[in-house]
């Protein structure tokens, strides 16, 4: 039996629009939503122009936690669009050709046949100016050295809090299945602070225990609350936070997305 599809983070924003962190390149309006997912490729939808791009999932590195004023989606290289096809931006460095035959400086002149070769007279450097140059030198090498390793601090820095920042909501270890109950919940993790019930699709009854000291709500579901059973728990916004294997064999996370 092949292995039941795992939603990815990018999939759990359902319709809410987000922005690419780099933005693609050759794109203007950086706003764009989920339409589908396959294999190894995310298709996504821009909210202005409606043009579709499928994104490798590969280059996708994670959504950020922080949601206001709208939700980031990281990506590990820097991309561009190219006639609707999305491929990794390249910055190209153009040098600039050497003339034919630029040996001489103006100052030189070939040797002509026959002819000994110009002399040039160099002048030596007293003792003294010597040692200024050297002086020199060592604090343009010292500056040039603490240059670079600022550079160095500042950009781990940089790339650290980028990975904190960009990565992907993580999910809690919680100790239910799918056959546990409220009673055996309660007696886990104590009685909810608040709780409340919905109807669900199907024509049974969810019920929405809140835990905000913990951070979730657990979500049971059933004709009534005597045989009401564990289908997962969902975080701040509804992010899906845990989830369990249904006795279909299917996993939870898509049913518990369409209670947002």
């Amino acid at each position: 039996m092949p292995a039941p599809h795992i939603p990815t983070p990018l999939e759990q924003l359902g319709g809410r629009p987000f922005s690419f962190y780099p933005a693609i390149q050759n794109i203007q309006h950086n706003e764009w939503q989920f339409r589908r997912a396959q294999a190894d490729e995310i298709q996504v939808i821009n909210t202005k122009s409606q043009q579709e791009l499928w994104i490798p999932r590969g280059f996708l590195s994670g959504v950020s936690s922080i949601e206001e004023p709208i939700v980031i989606v990281g990506l590990l290289k820097e991309l561009e669009c190219r006639e609707g096809v999305v491929i990794p931006h390249v910055r190209r460095v153009i040098e600039m050709p050497r003339a034919v035959n630029d040996v001489h400086g103006p100052w030189m002149s070939a040797a002509q046949p026959g002819q000994l070769a110009p002399v040039v007279g160099i002048r030596v450097e007293s003792g003294a100016e010597s040692q200024k140059s050297r002086k020199f030198l060592g604090v343009v090498a010292a500056g040039v050295l603490t240059c670079i390793v600022g550079t160095v601090i500042f950009r781990d820095a940089t790339a650290g809090s980028r990975a904190r920042f960009f990565g992907s909501a993580s999910r809690l270890a919680l100790p239910f299945a799918v056959t546990d109950d409220y009673e055996s919940i309660v007696s886990r993790i104590g009685y909810p602070e608040s709780s409340r019930t919905r109807p669900a699709d199907d024509g049974r009854t969810l019920y929405l225990l809140r835990y905000p000291d913990r951070g979730f709500t657990v979500v049971l579901a059933g004709g009534d609350r005597s045989h009401a059973f564990y289908m997962g728990a969902v975080g701040r916004g509804g992010r899906v936070v845990h989830s369990v294997i249904l006795p279909n064999g299917q996993d939870s996370t898509a049913f518990l997305i369409r209670l947002r």
